[in-house]
């Protein structure tokens, strides 16, 4: 069911929840009127406020993150913060005409609650006269803020990583995974952070003619502002590559000394068989009951036995001779 608020300067700038018929009667009053869950009523609503009906239609379907400036009023698509989820993000629409700023929303958003503490503020009450793109920005502004939050915790969480990846006393289970999913989540914020600044940056553009001078100053601050969480997404995303590249090279040298502790004991293996071979040759040989070594008769000759021996030597040399594994790689 759709829910609107509206909130004015003055007693009423914590909300004021109204239907839409008392809406219409009161509209001339507001400074910001907050549409949830719009649907049909809210359609209607909305078009009987003059405004315009392609901007209207935009607010129930999926859209692109832009703005438009009609003949009297301006119209603008972000995208802000889920809060129920760190990087699920909703469309959030926004039409301004005559000091009026009105939000169409589907989704709890934090920003919305952000931004309706700093309407009560006294701070934006003084700044009543700045009109409803001073308002826009403070509600940028709060959308900016929640982002930086969610980067605070991702750098928080990296911090922990590394730690995890130095620590070579403790071993820390689907510590790869971990990075990786972060590197994941990473590029899907930068899917919504990435947009929002270039919207930013174009309604500051002169030839817009969206931002008046006196506005002007604190859209500067808010692009620079979104222009540092850009930064500090790059760096957090490039601290997770680096994180990564050095838990694979840490891995690959503990390989490499288990193997280096192999060959170490595969050596030492090889020099003992090698002076027990020829010993257990010529305890074989001489421990043989023939002739030739005084036991008795019966059985083949020494020179038979020795004769079958080498033959076997020689076939087994001609298999490894023809499978390659006696040839200079």
């Amino acid at each position: 069911m759709a829910e609107l608020k509206m909130y004015s300067y003055g007693e009423n700038c914590n909300g004021v929840s109204l239907n839409f018929e008392e809406a219409t009667k009161h509209t001339s009053k507001a400074v910001w009127l907050d549409l949830y869950k719009p649907g049909k009523e809210g359609r209607n609503f909305l078009l009987g406020c003059g405004f315009h009906h392609l901007a209207v239609e935009d607010c129930f379907s999926e859209s692109a993150t832009r703005f438009y400036v009609y003949d009297d009023h301006k119209f603008v698509v972000l995208r802000a913060r889920d809060k129920d989820s760190d990087l699920d993000t909703e469309y959030l629409f926004i039409f301004i005409r005559d000091g009026l700023l009105v939000t169409v929303r589907n989704s709890a958003l934090p920003c919305i609650d952000d931004f309706a503490k700093r309407f009560a503020m006294r701070r934006t009450q003084k700044r009543s006269n700045l009109g409803a793109e001073y308002l826009l920005y403070e509600l940028m502004d709060a959308i900016a803020d929640d982002w930086y939050g969610v980067l605070v915790g991702y750098n928080d969480r990296l911090e922990e990583l590394e730690d995890h990846v130095v620590d070579q006393n403790t071993k820390y289970p689907n510590l790869l995974p971990d990075l990786h999913d972060m590197k994941q989540e990473l590029r899907e914020a930068s899917k919504s952070i990435e947009p929002f600044l270039r919207i930013v940056l174009n309604l500051m553009r002169p030839d817009e003619g969206f931002v008046p001078d006196d506005c002007r100053l604190f859209y500067e601050d808010l692009s620079s502002q979104v222009a540092e969480l850009t930064d500090r997404m790059d760096n957090i995303s490039s601290g997770a590559t680096s994180t990564r590249d050095t838990y694979l090279s840490q891995t690959s040298m503990r390989l490499a000394e288990s193997n280096q502790r192999l060959t170490e004991v595969m050596t030492t293996l090889t020099i003992i068989g090698a002076v027990m071979m020829p010993l257990t040759l010529i305890a074989g040989i001489f421990g043989m009951n023939v002739t030739e070594f005084g036991a008795g008769g019966g059985g083949p000759s020494l020179m038979i036995i020795f004769g079958i021996m080498g033959s076997f030597s020689l076939l087994m040399f001609g298999y490894f001779w023809k499978r390659g594994w006696l040839k200079k790689p």
